[in-house]
């Protein structure tokens, strides 16, 4: 089993930027996508559910980033005010948006004989619905400002590869799949790119919980590295698609993986 390599240095490849990152809060990979996007130099509007730990992140954040930099409001993306008001508080904090990552997204595990229709409703309107509203609201304020703009939306390897007990959450993420290379064609004539991540297994707190020792310890065994993903792995790639860096691609669905069949 190899080890996690060192905590990359920051090259301000985001700087003046201003970003929103859903589902942000915490130690996840949106948690650590908005640290990521804070060290390149963007400033941040976080958005999640649990406004407890929202509140938590931001004040943390505040307090080592400064707090004209870092703001948050409790959104559920499948309440289309709420995205609205988000993407209204980016525009009004820091004069602009220019980056969306709609990282929102809601799993479970229940086999499709089992599976009542409230558990696949839900799944999908957080996971695939939610990132549709927020890019929606985020195409329109792009093309109020005259265009240009980024999203960078969180798929799945599960979007690709069959998992048993995941048909919910492998559809909405193979939806969202779709919806990113659709999204992107509409997007083009604006300047505004549209990509995606799909990441395997990256491991924070919450997986832990919601995942048996004995499934973690399948998927990991698939990995070629012998180890799971650190959160800011995932989010390396997306300060990448963020950045210029990645000026030429809009469609794709980058695997964040070392996963092998």
């Amino acid at each position: 089993m190899s080890t996690a390599p060192d905590y990359p240095s920051a090259h301000g490849l985001l700087d003046g930027r201003s970003a929103v990152v859903t589902a942000a809060a915490g130690a996840g990979i949106g948690g650590a996508t908005a640290r990521r996007f804070l060290e390149e130099g963007a400033s941040v509007v976080l958005g999640d559910a649990h406004a407890r730990r929202l509140k938590e992140t931001v004040e943390a954040l505040a307090g080592e980033f400064g707090a004209d930099r870092v703001a948050g409001t409790a959104c559920d993306v499948t309440e289309e005010q709420q995205v609205a008001a988000l993407l209204e508080l980016a525009e009004a904090r820091h004069g602009r948006l220019d980056i969306l990552v709609n990282n929102a997204g809601l799993g479970g595990t229940a086999t499709l004989e089992e599976m009542t229709d409230e558990q696949w409703d839900r799944v999908l309107d957080v996971t695939l619905t939610g990132t549709m509203r927020c890019t929606r609201a985020a195409l329109r304020r792009f093309r109020a400002s005259g265009g240009g703009g980024v999203i960078v939306n969180n798929a799945s390897v599960v979007g690709w590869r069959a998992q048993a007990g995941q048909s919910h959450y492998a559809a909405a993420k193979a939806g969202v799949m779709a919806l990113t290379r659709c999204a992107a064609l509409e997007a083009a004539d604006l300047g505004v790119r549209v990509n995606a991540v799909s990441p395997s297994l990256a491991m924070h707190p919450h997986l832990v919980k919601v995942t048996t020792p004995e499934l973690l310890e399948q998927l990991t065994a698939r990995e070629a590295f012998g180890r799971w993903a650190e959160p800011w792995e995932v989010a390396n790639v997306i300060v990448f698609l963020a950045s210029g860096y990645s000026s030429y691609l809009t469609g794709e669905v980058l695997s964040v993986s070392s996963q092998h069949p």
